[in-house]
């Protein structure tokens, strides 16, 4: 599946023109490789994106097509959540 309709489709990101952007910035990564809109999320993959001062590391555990709210949250598992700031004095 694309990485964009992945994201969109767990709700990681709520729209998925917003997850093509982030994507395309060079925001997210997938297996620590940088990954484009376009490139396939596999399960077992680990996805660590950057949305503004957070870092969430995720690792994905199974792909569908379309997912209920109640559903969405069964696609992956939050390994890492952390704040990046440029703050550091």
């Amino acid at each position: 599946m694309r990485l964009d309709k992945f994201l969109k489709v767990s709700r990681l990101i709520k729209r998925r023109t917003l997850a093509k952007e982030v994507s395309d910035q060079g925001r997210i990564q997938i297996n620590g490789k940088e990954a484009k809109a376009s490139s396939t999320v596999k399960v077992g993959d680990e996805l660590t994106i950057r949305l503004g001062q957070r870092q969430v590391t995720a690792k994905v555990e199974r792909i569908q097509e379309t997912s209920r709210k109640d559903e969405a949250a069964e696609m992956y598992t939050i390994i890492k959540e952390e704040k990046v700031g440029s703050s550091e004095a």
